[in-house]
């Protein structure tokens, strides 16, 4: 199994290439910026791209979605609520964080709620996730998730942004990650890798949180 962290973009992103190197295949999860380096590690890593992935349509996770689109010819895929802000990102970079970003192309595909995108030998289900934006995904795979701007080492996503909302959000991580085994590796949209476990223990917003049944 390859999971390759890249920091990108002025808002220091995590884009993600997950794939299988025995079989060669691979996706990319939120490709936010600098699309060279992205398509330099796919090079070195041999891998065939079959999907590109977008957790949600904030401009900092999307704005190299086109470039690697069209150099791997992979589809892109994103949830069916987070249309309207992919086709918003690169204004909402330019008003919220003063950034000119390419616009990303519309999905080629939307995700549905339960699908599950094989890679390889490997698998990962969509689940819909919703809080820091209506259209936000994790993929769940075998004692890993990719989980956007869901929950980050020590904190979770901010909901302050369009359709963002706190219990929403809460709820998710209640419904979708603490029921998650303890060793189960969070690879967050933003700063470090970390654990489901040492997320229960030690994240002050998750303390007290109940898992939903």
């Amino acid at each position: 199994m390859i999971v390759e962290q890249i920091v990108v973009g002025p808002l220091a992103s995590n884009c993600y290439i997950f794939g299988d190197e025995e079989a060669g295949r691979g996706i990319v999860v939120d490709p936010g910026a600098d699309a060279p380096l992205i398509l330099g590690a796919i090079a070195r890593l041999g891998l065939e791209i079959e999907a590109i992935v977008a957790t949600h349509g904030h401009f900092d996770h999307v704005g190299a979605a086109g470039e690697v689109r069209e150099r791997t010819g992979a589809p892109f895929l994103a949830h069916p609520q987070e249309q309207e802000a992919l086709a918003a990102a690169r204004l909402r970079a330019q008003l919220f964080a003063g950034l000119d970003i390419p616009q990303p192309p519309p999905p080629d595909r939307l995700l549905e709620e339960g699908e599950v995108l094989s890679v390889g030998r490997y698998t990962l289900r969509v689940a819909h996730a919703p809080g820091h934006s209506p259209g936000h995904i994790v993929l769940l795979g075998d004692s890993l998730a990719f989980v956007g701007d869901v929950l980050f080492a020590g904190s979770v996503g901010r909901t302050d942004l369009p359709g963002g909302d706190y219990t929403a959000l809460m709820q998710s991580i209640s419904r979708l990650l603490l029921p998650l085994p303890d060793e189960t590796v969070v690879y967050p949209g933003h700063g470090p890798v970390t654990t489901i476990g040492r997320e229960r223990l030690t994240n002050p917003f998750l303390l007290g949180l109940a898992e939903e049944p």
